[in-house]
């Protein structure tokens, strides 16, 4: 799947991002969100778990440039 295939996927569940900002992360980081928006998707209640993936932070900051 290409990115602009992400992209619209992507949309397609959260019609709030728009293309021009989702057009600024890389493939990678569009997969992972793709992902986490469709288990989110899925079921839901107290059984339900999401478990971070280990390649991301927990926490992360931005500098002013």
């Amino acid at each position: 799947m290409n990115k602009q295939q992400t992209i619209d996927l992507i949309r397609q569940r959260n019609h709030s991002a728009s293309a021009e900002f989702l057009g600024r992360f890389d493939e990678a980081s569009l997969e992972v969100y793709l992902r986490r928006l469709s288990q989110i998707a899925g079921h839901r209640g107290r059984t339900s778990r999401w478990v971070r993936s280990t390649t991301s932070p927990a926490v992360t900051t931005r500098s002013a440039a």
